[in-house]
């Protein structure tokens, strides 16, 4: 099987460190809840290994793929590598070694900073029509009623999704969506949620449609970029005070989401 490091850039300090496995040939997911795994880290210049640290396995696509989730502290900027213990379910160990980099200073928005006052649009800036300002086939109409601006100058906690079910890249942008939903749907009312389409879109009168710039790619909307995304879904929680408290880049368990939820003056 192949380790496959999920997250897209580890920085200095405490990290969430997102991996999956495939098959031999590298195209099949085949992480597991019943293969279990850890992590070990290797410092540069260093030869021996951290202590392995246990992974939670949590399904990304539920019964169809699924990611490891590990938290590591990094103490210094360089090349590192990770060695992955794993086994199927009645098999032997196995033991891989990838290398990865670890950045003294990341580009996303961290725990910690605070949050940018991003004007992202809400459902007045398209009339009240939600398909004019989602992909989402089930558009929850709380999760457009506010801007990240709007809220922070509230004082409003918030949960702040950057999620395109329709053009995802990552294949996990509606099952992340809907994720966060069915929590919001037991949040306390003091706590906003926003969805943010990640993409540059335009109507055409029946559907919403991506901008693709002059080399045909896909162009992140002005918030992605304030944030300084790397990726899609990534969830961010904020508290009243415009901090941001927890950022979950791919899949988050439902436990996760609750306790960054109750962490921000949710319960």
């Amino acid at each position: 099987m192949v380790p496959v490091i999920i997250t897209s850039q580890l920085v200095l300090g405490e990290n969430r460190f997102l991996f999956s496995f495939l098959d031999a040939k590298g195209n099949t997911p085949v992480g597991a809840p019943d293969r279990p795994a850890s992590v070990a880290f290797i410092a540069p210049g260093e030869t021996q290994a951290s202590a392995a640290v246990a992974a939670e396995f949590v399904w990304a696509i539920d019964g169809s793929r699924g990611e490891y989730i590990a938290h590591a502290r990094f103490g210094s900027a360089g090349d590192w590598k990770a060695i992955f213990v794993t086994n199927a379910p009645g098999k032997p160990q196995e033991a891989i070694g990838v290398a990865f980099q670890v950045w003294a200073k990341g580009t996303v928005i961290a725990i910690g900073d605070a949050a940018p006052a991003s004007r992202t649009p809400t459902f007045k800036d398209v009339g009240g029509s939600l398909f004019q300002l989602s992909t989402d086939t089930n558009p929850d109409p709380t999760f457009y009623q506010v801007s990240v601006a709007d809220a922070l100058a509230a004082h409003t906690p918030f949960v702040l999704v950057f999620a395109t079910p329709a053009f995802c890249q990552s294949a996990q942008c509606g099952p992340t969506l809907n994720r966060v939903k069915a929590v919001a749907a037991t949040s306390p009312k003091g706590v906003v949620f926003i969805n943010v389409e990640p993409y540059v879109l335009k109507w055409d009168g029946s559907r919403l449609q991506p901008v693709l710039d002059a080399n045909n790619q896909l162009q992140p909307v002005a918030s992605v970029n304030e944030w300084g995304l790397l990726s899609e879904p990534w969830i961010f929680t904020v508290d009243a005070t415009g901090i941001v408290r927890g950022s979950f880049e791919g899949v988050a368990s439902e436990a996760e989401l609750k306790a960054a939820i109750a962490a921000i003056g949710g319960s």
